[in-house]
């Protein structure tokens, strides 16, 4: 589909200067763009790229001297990763799913399915489950009994949404993921190892053989408006109340949020983080990949965590996490610093060895 620039500029909220009129297909980068590509440089150093491309028509950083670049038009982008989410926006035709329910979707007569859904086929629609209006529901995709999904949902290839979830507007949910499978949660009817060990923090009076009861998840899932679940993530059902995720909030691939784990509005759960049962998230937190948060702690608002932070014990808000265990970000860095000088040390320890033992 062809866009004019001054309807892109006019969507971006951008000044735009040249021809207008001149219309374009895509997006590329600088020195593959065609000429019916938007090239993106948004910054100088993608000035050169313009010259290798062949587009007519860019992105361009505040300032830039678009006719000495060769271009026709170009939209001036005062922040660039802002101008690519609304770019990407209007250039994303979204996944081709026709109107309507597909003679091959199962859905049950008891399912109401909202004015303007499209159902793709192969999908599975559970009884008493209320599906908003506009909703997009890709193949493969199973949805439980008793589920409510609200307007202008996009659920995409093969996932599950488990039974009674209920989730707000416009949730995106991408394959495979899965929500509302059952918490990780067993007793042994004696105390276990592990109980002893969390008392002791580690001694052990004696190894006994134990086997595990299932403590069987009553609770569901609820969701709020405009999260995005991403591939494979694993939101789990509460045990007796509903594992909850805030408005806003938007989870990676692979992400796991365990049984009764309440996650506050607008945070972000980069790739691999991993939350067990019963802990809480504050708003607004950014927790980096492969960051783990302990169970039944709290991660207070505005928390900001770097790549492969294990949090165990209690964040308050505002903090900045590094390290396993978490410290400050600060702290960290000084503990990285002494370890990088340890083998000098332990040279300079082992001369002052020798100097004493002649002494």
């Amino acid at each position: 589909m062809a866009h004019m620039i001054r309807d892109i500029a006019a969507a971006l909220g951008a000044q735009a200067a040249g021809n207008l009129d001149l219309t374009v297909t895509g997006a590329a980068e600088p020195q593959v763009a065609g000429p019916q590509d938007l090239a993106l440089a948004m910054d100088p150093k993608y000035a050169g790229g313009i010259g290798q491309g062949k587009a007519r028509a860019a992105v361009v950083w505040q300032g830039a001297d678009w006719q000495a670049l060769g271009l026709e038009a170009a939209i001036f982008a005062p922040r660039s990763r802002v101008a690519m989410a609304g770019l990407t926006a209007i250039l994303d035709a979204g996944p081709q799913i026709a109107p309507g329910v597909h003679p091959m979707a199962v859905v049950d007569p008891t399912a109401q399915i909202g004015e303007g859904a499209a159902i793709a086929p192969f999908v599975v629609i559970g009884a008493g489950v209320i599906l908003g209006p506009r909703a997009r529901i890709a193949s493969h995709v199973s949805i439980a009994e008793g589920a409510r999904i609200g307007a202008d949902a996009l659920i995409l290839q093969g996932a599950r949404i488990g039974a009674r979830v209920s989730i707000g507007d416009r949730f995106i949910c991408q394959p495979g993921a899965v929500i509302g499978a059952d918490g990780f949660s067993f007793v042994t009817p004696e105390q276990s190892g592990v109980e002893e060990i969390r008392a002791t923090l580690g001694h052990r009076e004696e190894i006994r053989q134990q086997s595990w009861t299932r403590i069987h998840s009553l609770g569901a899932v609820t969701i709020g408006d405009d999260v995005e679940i991403g591939a494979n993530a694993c939101v789990d059902r509460g045990t007796i109340r509903d594992t909850l995720v805030g408005s806003g909030t938007k989870l990676d691939n692979l992400v796991h949020l365990g049984h009764n784990v309440q996650v506050g509005r607008d945070c972000l759960l980069c790739g691999q983080v991993g939350v067990a049962g019963s802990t809480k998230i504050g708003d607004r937190v950014v927790l980096a990949g492969q960051v783990g948060v302990s169970d039944n702690i709290f991660v207070g608002d505005d928390v900001i965590a770097g790549g492969g932070t294990k949090i165990l014990s209690n964040a308050p808000a505002g903090r900045v996490l590094l390290g396993y265990p978490a410290v400050k970000m600060e702290t960290q860095m000084e503990i990285n610093k002494a370890l990088r000088r340890l083998p000098r040390l332990a040279a300079t320890v082992a001369e002052l060895q020798k100097l004493v033992s002649k002494l």
